[in-house]
């Protein structure tokens, strides 16, 4: 059990990159998952809860306004990269082979993701690993006109930020001790954020058997 919790910290340690690179890789992070195709594996959710977390309890030294405000900034811009990229690179993208950081299948749940939600799929799918790094890709691939991305990425981006951060900083406030309870939390979070993708990849494989 202690290498499990080893490996965790290792691959997610969403403490050392807050509390050692600090206030601005916190943005880089942000801005990569969102917008950059090899950006996926980073820890978005429980990075934007624990910087809540840890503005509440002083380990962050910055007015969890000012936090919020640029994260939100940060993931909007970071939206905006990815629907340039796909726009920009759609044709070479789906002929790209395989490789560790990019996936046909990512595209393929994106396309999935937004043919049922719509538009609203760039305000939910933040809210989903792996869909949250390829909806905007998958937007510009099909040329989503930029008026109505720019809309649901604004609205997006506020809502998966505050959500997630403000929640972080209200139980940092009210529970100071759950920073020590880090590992736990973050596997709580990967498994609430990793159960519906699995729902919908066991769907997916039954739907193709039954093909």
């Amino acid at each position: 059990m202690e290498s499990f919790w080893d490996h965790l910290h290792n691959i997610t340690d969403a403490k050392a990159i807050i509390s050692q690179g600090g206030y601005y890789l916190l943005l880089v992070v942000v801005f990569a998952e969102t917008g950059l195709f090899f950006g996926f594996f980073l820890p978005g959710d429980y990075l934007l809860f624990l910087a809540g977390l840890f503005c509440a309890t002083g380990t962050l030294d910055v007015p969890v306004f000012h936090l919020v405000a640029s994260l939100i900034g940060a993931a909007v811009l970071g939206n905006f990269m990815g629907y340039w990229f796909g726009y920009r690179t759609g044709d070479v993208l789906l002929s790209k082979n395989d490789s560790l950081f990019f996936k046909k299948r990512y595209i393929a749940m994106a396309e999935k993701f937004y043919d049922k939600y719509g538009g609203m799929a760039l305000v939910l799918g933040r809210f989903f690993p792996i869909i949250r790094t390829f909806a905007p890709i998958f937007a510009g691939i099909v040329k989503v006109k930029f008026r109505k991305f720019t809309l649901y990425n604004i609205v997006g981006g506020i809502a998966w930020v505050s959500t997630l951060t403000l929640l972080g900083y209200y139980l940092g406030k009210q529970y100071p001790q759950l920073k020590d309870y880090l590992h736990y939390i973050i596997l709580g979070l990967i498994t609430i954020t990793t159960i519906p993708l699995l729902i919908a990849f066991l769907k997916r494989k039954k739907a193709d058997e039954e093909n």
